[in-house]
């Protein structure tokens, strides 16, 4: 879809047709440029901080929107003011391919010839500008000549897993398994799963926030002695915020009432249905970075963040 309006890209981002943190941050810097262009001077600024709030949770939209509006505000008017957030997203853009990049080198490292890894929700080109993180780092260790094989969770309720990371992996011919989310302590327990490996939307001081069913699979990666890694660049980091101060967003309880337009569920029920979830440091073996492998705990002595 093509968005020419602010309005547009902030309804595009809530329906998730643009999705992944490194992507959202890139929408959000590209949604200023809209506001440039289309909004008179003097709503400009209400119209960039409904977007930075479309969705809560995930730090890069914020921090894209916040980047290119700094950048815009240097501009003495509507158009110079457009010109220099264009700039700034256009920077964005190449830098979110340069991370991931970055990010897949340094992970492939942790990856054996003939590991199998299982990941959870997407994490992959279509969560970013190109190439992926958690994806990203098992497409570079299959260019170095490793034998990788990906489980791959069907990450209810939206079945990201299944819909976005095996086409993905599909494309790229490498090999792909899909399972229920239920599914995934079954496989470690019967050895077939050598790693685990996910994407993240916010990294705070305590750990990482990601989608929904992240920490089971960390605590049953523990338990069963699986190494467990997320790959993020450094603008998904918040360190300096607790996990308890981050709104975890709640999304519609039509998402668990329907599955591709059919009704699964009595209409009425209850439902409770946060986005994502959060898993404490104690749970990963490393956090996979454009700057390298980060060991928990973390802190802002490694990294400078806003």
């Amino acid at each position: 879809m093509v968005c020419e309006r602010v309005e547009e890209l902030i309804e595009a981002i809530r329906e998730l047709k643009v999705r992944g943190a490194p992507a959202l941050g890139v929408a959000g810097a590209l949604g200023v440029v809209l506001a440039c262009k289309n909004a008179d001077e003097s709503a400009i600024e209400n119209a960039v901080m409904q977007l930075a709030n479309a969705r809560p949770t995930a730090v890069n939209l914020s921090y894209g929107v916040n980047r290119a509006f700094s950048a815009a505000k240097r501009g003495k008017n509507a158009e110079e003011m457009r010109k220099y957030a264009l700039d700034e997203a256009t920077r964005m853009i190449e830098e979110d391919i340069r991370q991931n990049r970055k990010i897949g080198e340094y992970g492939s490292e942790l990856l054996e010839d003939g590991d199998v890894v299982l990941t959870h929700c997407n994490a992959g080109r279509l969560a970013c500008v190109d190439w992926g993180t958690a994806l990203g780092v098992i497409r570079t260790a299959m260019m170095r000549g490793k034998r990788i094989e990906v489980i791959a969770c069907e990450t209810r309720p939206l079945n990201q897993g299944s819909r976005l990371t095996t086409w993905e992996l599909m494309q790229d011919e490498i090999p792909v398994t899909l399972i229920t989310d239920s599914m995934s302590g079954a496989v470690m327990q019967a050895g077939r799963v050598d790693k685990v490996l996910v994407g993240a939307d916010r990294v705070v001081r305590e750990g990482v926030i990601n989608k929904i069913g992240t920490y089971m699979h960390a605590v049953l990666a523990k338990e069963h002695g699986i190494p467990f890694y997320v790959a993020a660049p450094t603008s998904s980091f918040d360190l300096r915020r607790s996990y308890k101060d981050v709104e975890i967003e709640m999304r519609s309880p039509d998402e668990l009432i329907y599955c591709g337009g059919v009704q699964i569920a009595p209409r009425d029920v209850r439902v409770y249905n946060p986005a994502f979830d959060f898993t404490p440091f104690q749970l990963i073996s490393g956090v996979i970075t454009e700057r390298g492998v980060l060991q928990p705990p973390l802190d802002d002595h490694e990294l400078c963040c806003d």
